[in-house]
């Protein structure tokens, strides 16, 4: 019989980092203005990090080591970690989190490393999207953490606009255009990720003239040895004639000879072959339309080989719950419009936050990710039918509160069989659109009293049949949008933000 007495062995370990006088390393972290002091035991350090045990190779008695550009806060939650081996990450503000990964990886703790990655990952998806690009750059810089990455290459192949468009995108890593340039699934337009590219190199030479005609051709020599990584991952041969002509010409001098007239060739004799290497036609996700509007069972998305430019497509596929008809005629309730928009005029596009088979159901999860998120459109596929249950709500939801929110703008929704409900918020009882949680609460998203509920006592959604969708008297929306039972569980749910298309 094995017996464990670990809670005395980390209480005794704590004391011993607590210990001035038998220590023999002093390390000071030195992060700007902010030092801070801390004395530790090489024994302990050495075994538990190899990092280290590098540093303490020699045997002096008193070891000094300066570490910079480490918060001192940081480095004192490392430091427990190799004594006690636990970290709570619970109280712990997420860019805290995300440093100490940094900093775990930087003193080679590899399993602490992992773990927090992991964590930010599982649990802090939504902070992960919005400070886009500060991770982004550390994955390149650190080449260490392979889940972030394929985390984030998820995100740019299906919403490149997210990374190109960024106010920090000229000053990405070189080594981090070319992973994304190497895609041959990027989701976007031949010609415009060729104008985001030109952005870039120009943005590395401040010397360049801001004029075009004031160029000589010094300017594009400087500039084609900036892109010279870059530039054979363009995808010429499947551009338009007409952008060939009006983007690609005006920098032809920063091409080889023989592509520039092997692309010439191609505009006029498209049949006939070159010398050049002609990379494929990047891939396009595509999701072939149902016939009518009623739900389908999720079907896996197929790789196909499309000429079509993305931004033209209607039936790219964005869910797997609703289809392009379903958002088309969300957004024309969204602007109250007494006909569904056609399926190339739709104004809004949905950009999916957070969907839970991938994300999680717990009702937590629902609140972490989409606190703060205005404009949004709840989905739900009710488990044992093939029904669709939904609601919209323009405001932002808020974990921090515990209140009933206001709005007249609000409606919830229902497709079943081909045919859809939509019931808006009564004028006389806008006072109870909406239910802010706290975020231990059993509820997600709830609009009304019940009328389109999400609970769970056992926080999955999934597993529990506590979800409500009921008329009672308390009816705050126009219209009863289920005809079933009341309560009921879901196969999946997604949540989408709004967001207006530009012109």
């Amino acid at each position: 019989m094995k017996y464990l007495f670990l809670d005395k062995l980390t209480q005794n370990f704590s004391e011993l980092l607590n210990d001035k006088v038998e220590y023999n390393v002093i390390i000071e972290v030195d992060n700007g203005p902010n030092k801070k002091t801390f004395t530790a035991h090489s024994a302990v350090l050495r075994y538990r990090s190899s990092y280290f045990n590098k540093e303490l190779s020699n045997n002096r008695i008193i070891k000094a080591i300066t570490i910079q550009n480490i918060p001192a806060q940081v480095f004192e939650i490392i430091l427990k970690y190799i004594y006690y081996g636990i970290i709570d990450t619970e109280n712990i503000d997420i860019k805290i989190i995300y440093k100490l990964m940094i900093a775990a990886n930087e003193f080679e703790l590899e399993e602490l490393s992992m773990k927090l990655e992991n964590h930010l990952i599982q649990f802090e998806a939504s902070w992960l999207k919005t400070n886009f690009s500060l991770v982004y750059h550390s994955i390149f810089i650190n080449n260490k953490f392979i889940n972030l990455k394929k985390f984030y290459d998820d995100i740019i192949v299906k919403n490149p606009s997210i990374i190109f468009e960024s106010v920090e995108f000229t000053s990405l890593q070189e080594s981090a255009l070319v992973s994304i340039l190497k895609r041959d699934d990027l989701q976007m337009k031949e010609s415009k990720i060729w104008d985001y590219l030109i952005k870039w190199g120009i943005s590395q030479n401040s010397t360049l003239p801001e004029k075009f005609e004031e160029w000589s051709a010094e300017n594009f020599t400087t500039l084609k040895t900036t892109l010279q990584r870059c530039l054979p991952l363009i995808r010429y041969f499947h551009i338009s004639n007409s952008d060939v002509m009006n983007k690609i010409k005006p920098y032809k001098k920063i091409l080889d000879k023989q592509l520039w007239s092997d692309l010439k060739q191609h505009l006029i004799l498209p049949d006939r072959p070159v010398l050049s290497i002609i990379l494929p036609l990047r891939l396009v996700l595509k999701q072939e339309l149902p016939v009518n509007c009623a739900p389908e069972k999720p079907t896996k998305l197929s790789k196909v080989i499309s000429t079509q430019d993305p931004s033209e497509r209607v039936n790219e596929s964005f869910s797997t719950i609703i289809n392009v008809k379903h958002a088309v005629m969300i957004s024309s309730w969204i602007n109250d419009q007494p006909t569904s928009y056609s399926l190339t005029k739709n104004p809004y596009e949905f950009q999916l936050i957070l969907r839970g088979s991938k994300d999680g159901f717990s009702p937590i999860t629902f609140w972490d990710i989409c606190h703060g998120h205005a404009n949004t459109i709840v989905v739900t596929k009710v488990k044992g039918t093939d029904e669709i249950i939904g609601g919209f709500n323009p405001l932002a939801w808020n974990k921090t509160k515990f209140e009933w929110v206001k709005t007249n703008k609000s409606f919830i929704f229902s497709f079943k069989d081909g045919n859809s409900i939509l019931s808006r918020i009564r004028d006389k009882d806008e006072n109870y659109a909406l239910w802010n949680s706290y975020e231990k609460s059993k509820c997600g998203p709830y609009f009304g009293w019940d009328e389109f509920a999400m609970k769970s006592d056992v926080s999955d959604f999934t597993q529990d049949r506590l979800s409500r969708c009921r008329n009672s008297i308390y009816n705050c929306y126009e219209k009863y949008i289920r005809t079933a039972e009341d309560k009921f569980s879901v196969i999946d749910y997604e949540v989408f933000k709004v967001i207006q298309k530009s012109i």
